[in-house]
């Protein structure tokens, strides 16, 4: 039973999440973190993603069931009855709306929420099966965890949130336009209208090069707003460029789909390496 409830909330991304929260937290900490409120800011987010994670779950047990790699969900199982599952969700999202109002500040608190409004309601019962574009609403929530990781320390949002915000809901489509690649079936049979089902691969493919290109430069602004050094702004063009590479090389791929797989796997080593390049100067760590 346990099991079934730690499934649902999909800890593999809430993890993924928490590597830019964690970049957006000590890139405000500029150097001095207070480690307590990191940890209650990591618990607190993860706990609303995990409530986003349980309501998705509940919204789409139906096309879960006929994609293949979701077909064994607990929800789609019956393992957890709506009901129960949709309590669960609710009282994750409370807990850790609670613990991030109480330790941290109410703008966290409310940048957090409108992520996961936007993730259950926007995207999830209102553009993801309806609209070629849901994978851009989608982003939006996406790019919330490392705005909150900065709001909890700076309690506002400045230029430094913006550019974490924008760098990262660029991010989330080649990610995402590369899921839909290698699983295309899935989404085909489902019939969601993501980018490369609807438009064709190509039409993805050339998205996907725009996209990756917007978000090195995006990705630059940290350093040239006085966010980040040399050291970040050399990695960011390094592995922006290098993502560029992959992109135009999918052009002549003669697979698709394993061309999209190493799209999607370097997609989460770019983030991985910037969220990682932009909290190295968070050297003191204060408890």
């Amino acid at each position: 039973m346990i099991k079934n409830f730690i499934s649902i909330t999909k800890p593999g991304i809430i993890f993924g999440n928490l590597i830019t929260v964690a970049g957006g937290f000590f890139l405000a900490s500029a150097g001095s973190a207070k480690l307590f409120l990191l940890f209650i800011t990591l618990a607190g987010i993860s706990l609303i993603i995990a409530a986003g994670c349980v309501f998705n779950n509940i919204i789409d047990r139906d096309i879960d069931q006929i994609m293949e790699r979701t077909k064994e969900r607990v929800m789609v199982k019956g393992l957890l009855s709506n009901r129960v599952a949709f309590a669960y969700g609710l009282v994750l999202a409370i807990v850790g709306s609670a613990l991030l109002w109480v330790y941290a500040n109410f703008l966290t608190v409310a940048v957090a929420l409108i992520g996961l409004f936007f993730y259950v309601v926007v995207y999830t019962l209102g553009f993801k099966r309806k609209s070629v574009h849901g994978t851009l609403i989608g982003s939006i929530s996406g790019a919330i965890p490392p705005v909150v990781g900065y709001c909890a320390v700076t309690n506002q949002i400045d230029t430094g949130a913006f550019i974490l915000f924008l760098m990262l809901s660029i991010w989330q489509m080649p990610h995402s336009f590369a899921i839909a690649i290698f699983r295309f079936n899935d989404y085909l049979s489902a019939d969601i209208p993501v980018l490369p089902v609807k438009k064709g691969i190509y039409n993805a493919k050339v998205n996907m090069l725009l996209y990756v290109c917007f978000f090195t430069i995006a990705a630059s602004l940290l350093t040239v707003f006085g966010y980040t050094g040399f050291y970040y702004l050399a990695a960011s063009l390094a592995i922006g460029l290098w993502w560029v590479r992959l992109s135009i090389l999918g052009f002549k791929a003669e697979n698709d789909k394993t061309w999209a797989r190493k799209m999607f796997g370097f997609s989460i080593i770019t983030i991985t390496v910037l969220s990682i390049m932009m909290s190295v100067d968070a050297i003191s760590i204060v408890l």
